[in-house]
């Protein structure tokens, strides 16, 4: 097996590091990441610069670029074969409900779905790094025994609680909850005295009911949920009035 690592916190974060060491010993692992955190980049592409690529001592490349574009890079320009999965993370945080939205790891395993190639983006719940190699251990362990019922390529979303691997429930299929709006900006100013501002938060959890992946994450399970691209409103799609064009 051939599996393509990214992530959104840089080449260096103990998530991908950790990753790629549980991985190594069942396939042939290379790794595409930024050369430093992009959290929050979503499905940008870098189009206004050239991007530079580089390898580190332990073999890893790392891009001047967003998660899709280190993605992108590695399948067009790096590989020669294409790869038989792409994995995403392990995150610093969660990437639940909305946060799929602007999550820079979700984007990067979304970027070979649109390649057609099965992805999964892994995050753990709690920042800080606490049993990231539990979490490790976990995503080989569902890498390892796969998912044949889902037709190919797929895009999974799954959220590791930071606990010992005795605490942890097991799996639960579960759909994206939902957050509030979020948190207002933080106004400040800078040294010349002009306004700055600071993105806030996100907002707290609105939906967190059974089924979703708030609830599971709350009860000591790993969420994983499917994702699909297709932005399409099918049923206001149905209600569209076009008659006064």
């Amino acid at each position: 097996m051939k599996i393509l690592i990214s992530n959104d916190d840089g080449y260096l974060a103990p998530g991908i590091v950790a990753l790629a060491a549980a991985l190594a010993p069942i396939a042939e692992v290379i790794v595409v990441a930024p050369d430093s955190n992009r959290s929050g980049a979503s499905n940008a592409l870098t189009l206004d610069r050239p991007l530079s690529v580089q390898r580190a001592e332990n073999g890893f490349y790392f891009v001047n670029g967003t998660p899709s574009d280190c993605v992108h890079i590695a399948l067009t320009a790096i590989m020669k074969d294409k790869p038989d999965l792409i994995v995403s993370g392990i995150n610093q945080g969660q990437n639940m409900g909305d946060d799929t939205l602007y999550s820079g790891t979700v984007a990067a395993a979304t970027e070979g779905f649109l390649f057609g190639i099965p992805a999964i983006a892994f995050s753990q719940v709690e920042k800080g790094w606490e049993y990231v190699d539990v979490a490790a251990q976990m995503a080989r362990d569902m890498i390892v025994n796969g998912f044949k019922e889902l037709p190919a390529p797929f895009l999974l979303n799954v959220n590791i609680p930071n606990l010992p691997y005795t605490e942890l429930k097991g799996l639960r299929k579960t759909r994206l909850g939902k957050r509030h709006a979020s948190e207002p900006v933080i106004h400040m100013l800078d040294p010349h005295g002009r306004n700055i501002y600071w993105i806030g938060p996100p907002g707290a959890v609105k939906d967190a009911s059974a089924g979703t992946d708030f609830d599971a994450v709350s009860k000591g399970y790993i969420s994983v949920t499917p994702l699909q691209i297709d932005l399409t409103n099918i049923s206001q799609l149905t209600q569209l009035n076009l008659d006064f064009a």
